[in-house]
């Protein structure tokens, strides 16, 4: 992994940890129910983003 891969892996991490505590709050109270829907895609893009940095 390049400098410029690890840096975005790190973002990566910071933003999934974010959402996933978005997450678990939105769950707790579910005034929307779309924004789940959201947050478990975006979660979901990041996982794959990551992955797939960590292979290259």
């Amino acid at each position: 992994m390049d400098k410029k891969a690890k840096k975005r892996h790190e973002v990566i991490k910071k933003k999934l940890e974010q959402l996933r505590q978005q997450l678990a709050g939105a769950k707790q109270q579910p005034d929307d129910p779309d924004e789940i829907i959201q947050l478990q895609a975006e979660i979901g893009k990041l996982e794959a983003e990551a992955l797939e940095l960590k292979q290259s």
